[in-house]
């Protein structure tokens, strides 16, 4: 009988899901995902989490494969030399191939007072944090969200929609991703919902007390309950393991999604740097690179050379409230064009996105390998390798669809 191989994913999120369940399209390879929750967080849900409009949660057994074995708990380290993770509830996981799929969450405010007195919703765990929170609040309560990024317009709409006194403080442009007509676009739904923007430099948050907000320009804004969404981190767990990263905190990888420190170890989604120019985090690129990184695992035990990432975008998609988004399109370098879709037929496209997501993730447990997306042709990936030679293009730190 053939020997078997055993593979680890750390992260059961967009890009951790998708590869364990790929990774099971071989009999002889054991798949053993660890993830410190029991149920799988649909993150892109989680400003509807807030007001209670979605749970923003599935049942792994809806999207996970029967041959993938679940370990609820945490990873505290990998032992690269050793081949094995190290469990919080201690122990170890004994591994062949690991795939680092960790994600991101909130990044440090590194605004004095944030951490103590603003409330991020990265998580599910800060989301759920928040809720009663808003709950004990006076419907009339001035709520403050600081972010200009998608998951900034998408909070500030859900609960102006509700009811609430929202004030959205980008720092700088209201959704800088979009094009300018798309942005044209959502500063005129969030208007027509209630909500104050602020933009420019002169509005970037300086200080956050526990009832106002401090702006560059020297105004303090009344705040009874403030939403901090600007920015996302990584966990430390690849830094801590002594695995090369970047600034960020993200494994760095080769294009095919190999860690520069070990062939043995690949990274996906979020917490991926490959060739130091990281895709933007979202569950749109999360995905295809967790198919990725399981073809590159699979690649090397066959023998074969792996593929290298060649992934393009499309579009972003925002949601404005229940009733309506917008569906902005871009070209494959992941830039926003003039076309867009929004209103009501914007919010149906984005509702169709969050449902059919968890529709991709069960098909590949159903069938292993059917995911091709990450397969798709373009020149994407060539264009941004050369604009990060040159320092043109940011490392993205915002979250989307």
């Amino acid at each position: 009988m053939a020997e078997s191989t055993d593979v680890v994913v750390i992260g059961g999120g967009y890009a951790g899901v998708m590869a364990a369940n790929r990774l099971t399209q071989r009999e002889d390879v054991t798949v053993t995902l660890i993830n410190p929750r029991a149920t799988f967080v649909h993150r892109i849900r989680l400003h509807q989490l807030v007001v209670g409009s979605h749970g923003a949660v599935v049942d792994y057994r809806e999207v996970l494969g029967e041959r993938v074995r679940l370990v609820v708990d945490t990873v505290v380290r990998i032992d690269a030399a050793g081949r094995s993770v190290t469990l919080a509830a201690g122990g170890t996981v004994g591994y062949d191939y690991l795939v680092y799929a960790v994600g991101s969450g909130s990044a440090d405010p590194g605004v004095p007072g944030a951490a103590e007195f603003a409330y991020p919703i990265a998580t599910f765990e800060e989301a759920g944090r928040l809720r009663p929170v808003l709950d004990a609040a006076p419907a009339t309560a001035a709520v403050t969200v600081v972010g200009a990024g998608p998951t900034g317009i998408e909070i500030a709409a859900e609960l102006a929609e509700a009811g609430r006194v929202v004030t959205l403080v980008c720092g700088g442009a209201l959704g800088p991703y979009l094009h300018p007509r798309g942005r044209r676009s959502v500063a005129g739904r969030l208007a027509k919902l209630g909500v104050t923007v602020l933009q420019g430099p002169d509005m970037k948050v300086t200080a956050v007390t526990r009832d106002a907000v401090r702006l560059a320009d020297g105004r303090e804004l009344p705040s009874t309950v403030t939403v901090w969404t600007a920015g996302f981190g990584v966990p430390d767990l690849a830094v801590r393991s002594g695995l090369s990263t970047d600034a960020l905190g993200r494994l760095l990888t080769d294009e095919t999604l190999t860690s520069v420190d070990d062939v043995g170890i690949v990274a996906a989604g979020d917490s991926a740097a490959p060739s130091g120019v990281p895709l933007r985090m979202s569950c749109q690129a999360a995905m295809p690179l967790g198919a990725r990184a399981a073809d590159t695992v699979l690649s090397r035990i066959a023998g074969e050379r792996p593929a290298t990432l060649n992934q393009s975008f499309g579009a972003q998609c925002i949601s404005l409230g229940r009733g309506a988004g917008i569906f902005q399109f871009a070209n494959r370098s992941d830039v926003a064009v003039w076309f867009n879709i929004d209103g009501h037929l914007g919010a149906r496209l984005k509702e169709l996105v969050c449902m059919g997501i968890p529709k991709h993730l069960a098909n590949e447990a159903g069938k292993p390998g059917s995911y091709s997306l990450h397969r798709m042709s373009g020149a994407a990936r060539g264009q941004l390798l050369l604009q990060g030679e040159r320092g043109e293009r940011p490392a993205a730190a915002e979250r989307s669809a």
